[in-house]
C-alpha cells in the first residue's frame, strides 16, 4: 500500500455524510499506522465480486512517486563515498572498452549508454546483495541485461578477474582468441563467468521465472537447500513488450516465488525514441505485474526530491508527477534546470513557488530514484525480505546517464558506441579520472583504462564486499556431485520392442521413461514436465507414484480420486 501524500480527498455523492467522514477517518488512520497487510486486505475485499452490482473495482496503480516512504527507509549499510568512487571507474572503463572497440579496423559496436545509466542498480546489488556461490546459503542467480555485459566486464576487471587485453577483445572472441570476450552473457562464449545467456530480449526474464521455480523443487524434493538462495533478473522498460517477458508472470505469481525478484531499468527509451512517449511505462507495468499477482516496489525519485515532496501539502507536485507523460520525461532530461523550472515545476503556480529558491543547477540536480544509492538499497531489502509473492523493482533512471549532453536521454544514444574527443573529456572531469588531455589527444582510441591498483583502499573495500557474500560474479563453475548413471538394463524393454503389438513412438518413450523413474540411484532426478495430454500418451500411470507436483499440495477434492490410476 503506497501512501498518498497529503492528496486532497476526491469528491463523492456522499464526502459530507457522517459515514463517509468515519470511514475515510477510518482508512486513513490505517494508512498512517502502516498496518500494510490489513489495508490491502480491505481494499481488495471491498472491491466488487464479479457479477456483482457496485462500484468500478479500485485502480491497481498508485501515485507517480516511490513505494517506500522516506521515514521506512533503512540505513544504508555501506560506506557510500568509497562505492561511488569506483563506480565512477567502472562506468569509465565500460565505456572506453565499448568505444576502444570502434577503431577504424576493427568497428565492432556494442553498447555504452545501457549501463552508464543502470551502474547504481548493479552496484547496490553488488555491494550488499547478489551472493556468490561461496556463499553458505549456496549463492545467488543472478540474469544480467545483455546491453550492460560492459559494466560486468569493467567490474570484473577492477576485482582482477580479467585482464586489459581481455577488455580490448570485446566482441572479437574469434580474431582474439582467449582474450576475446563476448558482447552478451553466453556461457558457450566464456563458460567460466557467465552462468545464463540472456539476449535476445525476453529470454533473462522467462529463464529467471523457471530458474526460481527449479530452485523451489529442488529443495522441496530434498535434493538441495535453496531456501537463502535469490534469483534477480534485470530487464530494460522497452524489453517489456517482448511475449517472453510477460508470458510467465502468472506461474511466478501462482507458485509464490518470493525467491524472484525483477529489477526493471526504466529509462523510458528504447532504441527509436520514449517507450511510451504520449503514456506512462512504469504505471503501465505497475499495473501489469500487480494484476499478475507480483509485489510491486517504485524508485523514482532519488532523495532531492524528499524536502519537495515534504513540502507538498496540497499535492499539487505529485499531481504533476501523475499527469506528466514519459516523453516530456526525457525531454526534460535532455535540456537543463531552467528548462525543467519553466515546462515542469511551471504546470502549477504551487509547484513553481516550491523550487522558487532554486537555482537552475539545484533543479537540474534533482535525480531520478535509480541513481540514488539509498533509494536502491531499500527497495532491494524491501524485495529480498518479502513474502508470499515475487517482487517487481521498477526504477526509473536516465539512459546515458553521466555521458554527457550527446548521449543523455538522446533518442539516438542506444546506437551510439563512439565518444569524440569533447565527449570524452568532458566524460572524464565528469567522473573526476586521472586521464590527460594529452593521453586523449594523442589517440583517440587508445584513451586508458582506469585501474588505481589492487592495494587502493577502494579496491580492498570492493573486495572485501565481494568475499563476505560468497564471491565474485557473475561466475560459471562446472563442477558438480558425479551422478550415478544407470545400467543397461534400464534400457531393455525399449531394445526389446513391442513385439507383434503396434506400438506408438510416444509409448515407446514411456516405456523407457517409466523404467528410468524405477533406477534406485537415478529415478528420482527425472522429472517428467507435462504442460497437459499425459494421460493421452499413456504417462497417468506415473500419478500414482511419482505424483504431480505442485508447490501448494492439492486442496481439493479430486473427481478422479477412486480410480485405479487417480
Amino acid at each position: 500500500m503506497v501512501e498518498h501524500r497529503n492528496r486532497p480527498t476526491p469528491e463523492a455523492p456522499d464526502s459530507t455524510s457522517a459515514a463517509a467522514a468515519q470511514w475515510l477517518g477510518s482508512f486513513e488512520d490505517l494508512v498512517e499506522k502502516q498496518v500494510r497487510e490489513r489495508t490491502q486486505y480491505l481494499l481488495q475485499s471491498s472491491a466488487p465480486r464479479p457479477g456483482s452490482a457496485g462500484p468500478a473495482a479500485p485502480t491497481v496503480t498508485t501515485d507517480y512517486v516511490n513505494t517506500i516512504p522516506v521515514d521506512q527507509e533503512p540505513e544504508f549499510p555501506g560506506d557510500e563515498e568509497i562505492e561511488r568512487t569506483y563506480r565512477r571507474w567502472l562506468r569509465w572503463n565500460a565505456a572506453v572498452m565499448v568505444h576502444r572497440a570502434q577503431r577504424p579496423e576493427i568497428g565492432v559496436g556494442g553498447h555504452i549508454s545501457t549501463y552508464a545509466g543502470a551502474a547504481t542498480l548493479y552496484e547496490v546489488g553488488f555491494n550488499h546483495f547478489f551472493r556468490g556461490p561461496d556463499h553458505p546459503g549456496g549463492g545467488d542467480q543472478v540474469f544480467f541485461q545483455g546491453h550492460a555485459s560492459p559494466g560486468m566486464y569493467a567490474r570484473a576487471f577492477l576485482e582482477g578477474r580479467l585482464t586489459e587485453e581481455q577488455l580490448d577483445g570485446f566482441r572479437q572472441e574469434k580474431s582474439k582468441g582467449s582474450n576475446g570476450i563476448p558482447s552478451y552473457p553466453h556461457p558457450r562464449s566464456m563458460p567460466d563467468f557467465w552462468q545464463f545467456p540472456t539476449v535476445s530480449m525476453g529470454i533473462g526474464p522467462m529463464n529467471a521465472i523457471y530458474q526460481a521455480q527449479f530452485n523451489r523443487y529442488l529443495h522441496h524434493r530434498g535434493i538441495k537447500d535453496t531456501s537463502d538462495q535469490q534469483v534477480w533478473a534485470f530487464l530494460g522498460d522497452g524489453e517489456m513488450d517482448e511475449p517472453e517477458s510477460r508470458g510467465l508472470l502468472q506461474l511466478a505469481a501462482n507458485e509464490k516465488l518470493d525467491n524472484l525478484n525483477f529489477v526493471i531499468n526504466c529509462n523510458l527509451q528504447r532504441l527509436d525514441g520514449p517507450v511510451r512517449g504520449n503514456g506512462k511505462i512504469v504505471q503501465e507495468l505497475e499495473a501489469f505485474f500487480r494484476g499478475a499477482g507480483w509485489n510491486v516496489v517504485k524508485v523514482l525519485w532519488g532523495r532531492e526530491w524528499d524536502p519537495l515532496l515534504a513540502a507538498d501539502t496540497d499535492g499539487e507536485l505529485v499531481r504533476v508527477m501523475n499527469e506528466t507523460l514519459d516523453g516530456d520525461y526525457q525531454t526534460f532530461k535532455a535540456e537543463s534546470g531552467g528548462f525543467v523550472r519553466d515546462h515542469f515545476f511551471g504546470r502549477s503556480t504551487t509547484t513553481k513557488e516550491l523550487v522558487a529558491d532554486m537555482t537552475d543547477d539545484e533543479i537540474w540536480a534533482l535525480k531520478r530514484g535509480g541513481h540514488d544509492y539509498r533509494k536502491v538499497y531499500a527497495a532491494y531489502r524491501a524485495a529480498a525480505e518479502f513474502r508470499g509473492k515475487p517482487t517487481v523493482v521498477l526504477a526509473m533512471t536516465v539512459k546515458g546517464y553521466g555521458l554527457g549532453a550527446s548521449f543523455e536521454a538522446r533518442n539516438a544514444t542506444h546506437q551510439m558506441k563512439k565518444l569524440t574527443l569533447e565527449d570524452l573529456k568532458a566524460f572524464r572531469d565528469h567522473l573526476r579520472i586521472p586521464v590527460t588531455d594529452e593521453q586523449i589527444d594523442d589517440d583517440l582510441y587508445g584513451v586508458p583504462y582506469y585501474h588505481p591498483g589492487p592495494d587502493a583502499p577502494e579496491i580492498r573495500y570492493l573486495l572485501e564486499r565481494r568475499m563476505e557474500l560468497g564471491g565474485g560474479l557473475p561466475v560459471r563453475r562446472a563442477q558438480h556431485a558425479p551422478v550415478v548413471l544407470p545400467g543397461d538394463d534400464a534400457y531393455r524393454s525399449g531394445k526389446k520392442g513391442s513385439g507383434k503389438q503396434m506400438a506408438a513412438t510416444t509409448m515407446a518413450f514411456v516405456r523407457v521413461l517409466r523404467d528410468l523413474m524405477r533406477s534406485k540411484d537415478f529415478g528420482h532426478r527425472i522429472v517428467p514436465i507435462v504442460p497437459d495430454e499425459a494421460r493421452t500418451f499413456g504417462m497417468d500411470s506415473f500419478f500414482p507414484t511419482a505424483k504431480i507436483y505442485n508447490p501448494n499440495g492439492q486442496n481439493y477434492l479430486s473427481v478422479d480420486r477412486e480410480l485405479m490410476l487417480a
